[in-house]
């Protein structure tokens, strides 16, 4: 079980663990686990102040992927361009939705939270939970512009927010 199909992540690399975003490969170790010797990426999420093991034989079936290319982050960033989609379905519905968006992993998806749920100032307050969905879904897109586009995550959270500033003038 230890070594099945050699992964395409190598150390050094930035990658996407659906449940946390965006995080760095430190190394490859290999670990006795139960009696098996199994191979792990280490991932270090320093914002987070965490560092993950996932099984090399385990990382795509779980979803862990490259960053996103230029092209899918420019989608995003036009998805938050588009005008607010709100069900009319309760809030517990809609707030398990957006939850599994943002845990999809798919910067499309988590594009599409942040848009729904982004509010101007001439719009009524957020409820906190909403809050918390917008806040988790702006930060995993804005690390992920960042880590692709080469800047910071000032830099990259301006980025997103000039596209919903100027969302907003538009309307």
């Amino acid at each position: 079980m230890t070594k099945t199909k050699k992964s395409d992540f190598h150390p050094d690399q930035f990658v996407v663990y659906p449940a946390h975003g965006v995080g760095k490969i430190l190394q490859i170790e290999e670990q006795e686990i139960a009696g098996l010797r199994m191979e792990l990426f280490v991932i270090s999420f320093e914002k987070d102040k965490m560092t993950l093991r996932v099984p090399t034989s385990k990382a795509t079936e779980i979803g862990m992927r490259e960053l996103s290319s230029p092209d899918v982050v420019s989608k995003a960033l036009d998805t938050l361009k588009g005008k607010a989609r709100v069900k009319r379905a309760m809030w517990s519905r809609r707030a398990q939705e957006y939850e599994q968006k943002i845990n999809s992993g798919d910067l499309l998806a988590i594009a599409e939270v942040v848009r729904d749920l982004h509010r101007s100032d001439d719009q009524r307050e957020q409820s906190y939970s909403e809050r918390q969905l917008y806040e988790a879904a702006l930060e995993r897109l804005t690390r992920e512009v960042a880590a692709v586009s080469g800047t910071d995550e000032a830099g990259a959270q301006k980025r997103v927010g000039d596209v919903l500033v100027g969302r907003a003038a538009a309307a």
